[in-house]
């Protein structure tokens, strides 16, 4: 999957980041979310997935872009 395909909905100007390219969230168009962010080795996860950290204000920022 592209990134072009992916609607994002944080980081688009506003906060910390504004429109670089640092932690995000973004929405597939079957309504599943992709986070980006720093890789987290608080655990090793199962083979074929990973851990990303975030910081809580880009998940209320994704809240809030939901409607939610």
């Amino acid at each position: 999957m592209a990134r072009e395909e992916l609607t994002r909905l944080t980081g688009n100007g506003n906060g910390e980041c504004g429109k670089d390219d640092c932690p995000n969230v973004y929405r597939t168009a079957s309504g599943s979310i992709v986070v980006q962010g720093d890789v987290s080795t608080a655990f090793q996860p199962p083979a074929g997935e990973g851990l990303v950290e975030i910081p809580e204000d880009v998940l209320r920022e994704a809240v809030r872009a939901l409607g939610r």
